[in-house]
Formats: structure tokens, C-alpha cells, sequence
């Protein structure tokens, strides 16, 4: 028990590292953030770490250029063995058992793709904090969404870490491409999975290389030359990027507090490369050390 303990506080170093320092909460902030005590014990140590690093904290202060017209709630909660996070009536949920899940599937050491241990874990917390808050963006700002939503804020999420920086634009693209594939490799899609709203993993990981190629061919530009992302696919992804763009600028920037915006872009967001821990007992799924 103490052995996993100590692997479990680890683990959480990888997701709360992401960001710098804390901040003093951003005046006039309408989002509030809360963790819930753990029904589950095993994640216990997930919710003590978090909430001494202030994970939630750094959130705030990410999505603080956001002007929103009400108040947003973000929690880390359990959620009764679901490994999930939702939006819904003005509130985002994130899962202590979503957060194990990606700490299961870290590869034990850098993967053949040149994708670090760190980035398989921050890479999509981070992805899906933003996917969440895109959908509370659509719904608050009664924004019209063309196509399914699920994909809108995959492209929204995107859109906006790959305004980060070359560095961390690409840790946090590979990251979480890393943790589609890994899913499904994890076990056969069935049928029925292709009626769910969410494109499935795979899908979702190439849309995800494409758009990271549109918006920038040479800092991607090994997806292609090295076979990640199919040439065909690639050659229309500028046009996806610039759709995205155009739409986010059109319907999301005259929301954001410019000022703001550039002081949180400048900022390093993501823990030193070199950051190592265990990974937590048990295989990496097939498919996963692409």
C-alpha cells in the first residue's frame, strides 16, 4: 500500500507540473474551481496533490482572458468508475478516474515518435480541460456550431494550445495524439462505438496532427515525411487549420481579453522536459509507443 502511494503522489507531479508557479486568483474571475473529496480511497493521494499544487488554480488562470457571461464551475471529482470529463449547465467535471487512466497508459520511457513520458499525461489533461471548456464557450456565448459539437471542440481546443509556442505547441499535440492511439489500441471498436457522438480515438488523433500540420508544415512537417499523417490527408490541412481560425477569430476573440491573452501565451505552461517518475504497474496498450 505504501508503495502505491508513493507511485500514485508521483504520478500526480507529472499533471500539476504543467503549469508555473501559482498566480493570485485573476480579479473579477468568473470561473470558481472546488475539488470534492474522493468517495474512492485509491484516489485519495490524486486529490491531496492536486489540490496542494493548485491545479485547478492554474487552470483559472490559463482561461482567465475569457470574458464569460456567467459564472463557470470547473471540479475534480470522483466519478463512480467512469473515466470521463463533461460539461454541463455551467459546469465542468473532471474525473479522478480519467486522470489514473492516462497515468495507466504512460509509456515507461520516451516512445520511438520522440513523445516524452510527461507529455502523454499533460498533453491530454490539458486537451481535455480545453475540449470541456469549449463546449461551456458554445453553450454560454449561444455560439452557433457547425457540425458535430464533440469535433468543434476538439478544433477549438487545439486551436488554442497551438498558439502556445513551437515548444510546447508540439509536447502538447504529441501528447495527446499519443493518448487517442493508445486508446485504441487498448481493445476493438464494436460497431455500436461508431454511433457515439465523440469521433472515435484514432480519428480524433489524426484530425488532431492534421490541424497541428495546416497551422504550422514545419513544425510538424516529420507527420508526414515519417508516415504519422497520410500525404492525401495532409494536403488539405491548411485549409482545415484556416476554417478553424477563421471561426475562432470570428466567434471566440471578440470574447477574449487581449491584454490579458498575451501575458498568459507568454508564459510556459508545461513541466521541464527531463521530469521524470514511474509509470504505474501494467502494460501500455497495443498500438501505444507510435
Amino acid at each position: 500500500m505504501k508503495t502505491k502511494f508513493v507511485l500514485l503522489t508521483a504520478a500526480m507531479v507529472l499533471i500539476v507540473a504543467f503549469a508555473a508557479p501559482a498566480l493570485a486568483r485573476s480579479k473579477g474571475s468568473r470561473i470558481e474551481v472546488r475539488y470534492v473529496v474522493p468517495k474512492n480511497p485509491t484516489h485519495q493521494p490524486i486529490y491531496e496533490r492536486l489540490k496542494e499544487q493548485g491545479v485547478l488554480e492554474r487552470l483559472q488562470e490559463f482561461l482567465s482572458p475569457f470574458r464569460l457571461p456567467r459564472t463557470l464551475r470547473v471540479s475534480l471529482m470522483g466519478c463512480d468508475g467512469e473515466a470521463d470529463a463533461s460539461y454541463l449547465d455551467d459546469a465542468i467535471t473532471i474525473c479522478y478516474e480519467y486522470i489514473d487512466e492516462l497515468w495507466k497508459r504512460m509509456p515507461a520511457e520516451t516512445t520511438a515518435a520522440g513523445i516524452m513520458p510527461i507529455d502523454t499525461v499533460v498533453g491530454p489533461f490539458f486537451d481535455t480541460s480545453l475540449h470541456e471548456f469549449a463546449h461551456a464557450l458554445f453553450d454560454m456565448l449561444d455560439m452557433p456550431v457547425l457540425g458535430r459539437e464533440e469535433d468543434a471542440a476538439d478544433q477549438v481546443a487545439a486551436y488554442i494550445y497551438l498558439q502556445l509556442g513551437s515548444a510546447q505547441a508540439r509536447r502538447l499535440i504529441t501528447g495527446t495524439a499519443y493518448a487517442y492511439i493508445a486508446e485504441s489500441g487498448a481493445a476493438p471498436l464494436s460497431l455500436k462505438q461508431f454511433a457515439d457522438d465523440h469521433g472515435p480515438p484514432a480519428q480524433r488523433a489524426y484530425n488532431l496532427l492534421c490541424i497541428a500540420y495546416g497551422a504550422d508544415s514545419t513544425l510538424f512537417g516529420d507527420f508526414v515525411t515519417k508516415g504519422y499523417l497520410p500525404k492525401k490527408r495532409a494536403e488539405g490541412c491548411n485549409n482545415e487549420y484556416g476554417q478553424v481560425a477563421d471561426a475562432f477569430e470570428t466567434l471566440i476573440s471578440p470574447h477574449i481579453d487581449t491584454a490579458r491573452a498575451k501575458k498568459v501565451l507568454d508564459r510556459s505552461w508545461l513541466p521541464e522536459p527531463s521530469t521524470r517518475v514511474q509509470r504505474r504497474p501494467g502494460s501500455v496498450p497495443p498500438g501505444a509507443q507510435q
